[in-house]
């Protein structure tokens, strides 16, 4: 199997999801005004496959990502670990899932403890699984895994200060990876660093991946990266998926004005397109893009667009756009 191939089974599906959040924060803060964070997402990720979301910053990519790992709790819709819902699942059920479906940091600087030594981060959560044995054998994994990923045994007793940016983001997916899971969730995880280093990062997770044949949801900014990395792209705005495709088509294929605009900024180019994402503190009645879309019409504005496939080829190809999709 290549880098690009997946099994067709599905490991993790998110359904309808929808989050929102208390406009006012504080003990004291009046309730009824809402941030509508996530709006009716749905995609699914198969076994060895690589799911990117993609959009600017405040679109709802991180906030998806969180409900997927129980960090927040959803509004609405269903969030599927092979075929069952996690929302349903028992205390035993939802630790072994926890187990399973690790999350990757951003910034590596700030979630590991700087007073542990790379031991201790690499296994305090361990500690706590059903697969904990001894101390012994907790060394020696735990040394494999970070030979693994490109660090030396000997940097077991040293302190996260020590390290690079990059060897951080190495130590961040050695600890996910000592409780061996299926699904690895990377939020930005090359943002912070160099581009040098953003190449080296990019292949340690593609080899891993081959090698453990992992599932990955992968959030990033650029989609340059994430059509490199993914198997499948969607692309999100004002917590909506407003189109998705396989990543080896979607440079060529891209039909909403949206996607067409985050692939003219990533090569320099100038836009037709003006404006700021705006924040959502009313539920999205029309398109959410068409506030800043050079092609929106009256009816753009009133209803929102439905998930259309426009593909011609078998491969699914969806697109929340009336002008595109008609």
């Amino acid at each position: 199997m290549n880098a690009h191939e997946a099994d067709d089974k599905i490991v993790l599906e998110a359904s309808h999801i929808k989050k929102r959040f208390n406009l006012e924060a504080g003990f004291f803060a009046n309730y009824g005004k809402f941030v509508y964070a996530v709006n009716d997402v749905s995609f699914s990720i198969g076994k060895n496959q690589t799911y990117g979301l993609v959009g600017e910053s405040g679109c709802g990519k991180t906030t998806t990502a969180r409900m997927i790992v129980g960090m927040y709790k959803t509004d609405s819709g269903i969030i599927s670990y092979k075929g069952s819902d996690t929302a349903k699942f028992s205390r035993a059920e939802l630790k072994d899932y926890r187990e399973k479906v690790k999350y990757i940091f951003q910034d590596p600087a700030r979630s590991l403890n700087p007073r542990m030594n790379i031991y201790q981060v690499l296994t305090s959560g361990w500690r706590w699984s059903a697969h904990w044995q001894n101390h012994q054998v907790a060394k020696e994994q735990a040394a494999a895994i970070l030979e693994e990923t490109g660090l030396s045994a000997d940097d077991l007793y040293r302190h996260p200060a020590e390290f690079s940016g990059g060897q951080r983001q190495r130590i961040s997916i050695a600890r996910a990876l000592i409780m061996q899971p299926e699904v690895l969730i990377c939020d930005e995880v090359v943002s912070a660093l160099d581009v040098s280093i953003q190449g080296q990062i990019l292949n340690l997770l593609q080899d891993l991946r081959e090698k453990r044949k992992l599932s990955y949801l992968f959030i990033t900014h650029d989609l340059k990266i994430a059509c490199y990395f993914c198997d499948r792209i969607g692309v999100m705005y004002r917590g909506c998926l407003m189109e998705e495709a396989d990543a080896a088509d979607l440079y060529k294929t891209a039909a909403h004005p949206y996607t067409q605009l985050l692939f003219e900024s990533a090569q320099s180019f100038g836009t037709k397109t003006s404006g700021e994402v705006k924040t959502n503190i009313e539920e999205l009645s029309g398109c959410p893009f068409a506030h800043r879309c050079p092609r929106a019409t009256e009816r753009c504005s009133k209803q929102m667009p439905p998930l259309a496939d426009i593909s011609k080829t078998g491969k699914p190809h969806l697109i929340r756009c009336f002008e595109a999709a008609e």
